[in-house]
Order: structure tokens, then sequence, then C-alpha cells
């Protein structure tokens, strides 16, 4: 009964390295839309300063799993909860890189006036806020119906990147000189679309780990 006790207690300890992972992803990824939409070079900066500290956290949950499983040898459903840690925890180190990515595109673009204001990318990037918020809180109360739920959220997503995507086209078509600048907004609205497609990966991560069998919800 100890044992358990005492794995449980481990458990709720990864659990919360998760989480905590997966709050500053969400607060890099905000922080790089947010550089994007003002110009804001140290903020972008700082976007990319910061991912050392995200692979960091990877990497410490990463041993802790590898130590229970070694320990513990857990089978069954602790086998998969951990397992599910672990591909939860890669999903967020890849939406930290295209978070990155968004901060370099603030970098690249830093001497340019854009040739429109950004309206429609700041939107999405708070509707991939809110769906590795969710997708993070469904995780940690195992809620694998909340986890269908919040996947639909990504066509949403998918609906934004479609309305950027033809506005640069039709911007670029009609001005050879905003082409370069046109480009790298898109790979930001591309990223951002990668975003909520890991956390649509999470999602189906969780309806694993409750009921032991792998569902496509992308």
């Amino acid at each position: 009964m100890a044992i358990r006790s005492q794995f449980d207690e481990r458990l709720n300890e990864l659990h919360q390295q998760l989480l905590t992972m997966g709050t500053m992803v969400e607060e890099a990824v905000y922080k790089a839309v947010k550089s994007l939409t003002d110009k804001d070079v140290n903020l972008a900066k700082s976007v990319v300063e910061y991912d050392k500290a995200i692979n960091d956290a990877e990497i410490g949950i990463e041993k802790t799993c590898f130590t229970l499983i070694a320990l513990q040898q857990p089978v069954g459903s602790d086998l998969r909860r951990i397992a599910t840690t672990l591909k939860v925890a890669t999903d967020l180190e890849r939406m930290a890189d295209h978070a990155v990515s968004i901060a370099k595109t603030t970098l690249s673009l830093k001497d340019e006036t854009y040739a429109k204001p950004l309206i429609d990318i700041p939107k999405m990037g708070q509707l991939v806020q809110a769906i590795v918020r969710d997708s993070l809180g469904a995780y940690i109360q195992m809620d694998h119906e909340a986890a269908v739920e919040i996947a639909k959220q990504d066509d949403i997503i998918d609906d934004y990147f479609n309305i950027i995507f033809t506005d640069l086209i039709e911007l670029m078509g009609k001005d050879k000189n905003v082409i370069s600048q046109g480009t790298h907004l898109l790979l930001a609205a591309q990223y951002l679309e990668r975003i909520g497609d890991y956390a649509t990966n999470i999602c189906e991560w969780i309806v694993y780990m409750s009921v032991g069998k792998m569902v496509e919800l992308n």
C-alpha cells in the first residue's frame, strides 16, 4: 500500500512537471504572436532565449518517466499514463519550436512596415493559446470526452489559416514588393496551424490514456 502511495505521489509530481512545461509553452506562443503583432524585437528575443528552459523541462519530464518505469515497472493504465506524458512533452517541445520560429519572423521583419495591420494572425494566436491550455486541462483531469470536444476547435484554427493564406496570396499578387514579407507572415500562420495540430495530438493521447486505444481527431 505504501509503495502504491509513493507511486501515485510521483505520478502527481510528473503531472505537475508537465503542467508547468505546458504553461511555459503557452506563454511562449503568446509572446511570439504579440512580438509579431507589435513588432517587439525584445519580446521576440526573449522567446528565443526562453526555449532552452522549455527544452530543459522536457528533459526533466523524460528523466522522471524513465525513473518511474525502471523502479516501479508499471503496467496497464499506469504505463499508459507515463507513455502519454512522454508523448505530450514531445508535442509541447515542438510547439515551443514553432513559437521560436514565429519570434524569428518578428526579427526578420523588424525593419519593415507591414503592408496592412495584422488582424487575423493575432486572433488565430488567441485560439491556438486556448486549445493548448484546454488540452492540458483535459490531460490533468484525464477527461477524454473533453479532449474530443477540444480537438474540434482545430477546425476553426484551420479556417483562420485559410483566410490568412488567401488574403496574403491576394496581397502578394497585387504588389510584388510585399512578396518577401507576405511569405514570412504566411509561414508564421502556418507555425500557428501546426501548434494547433500538436494540441490535437495531445487530445488523442488523452483518449489513449483513458480508454487504451488511439483515435484520429485531426
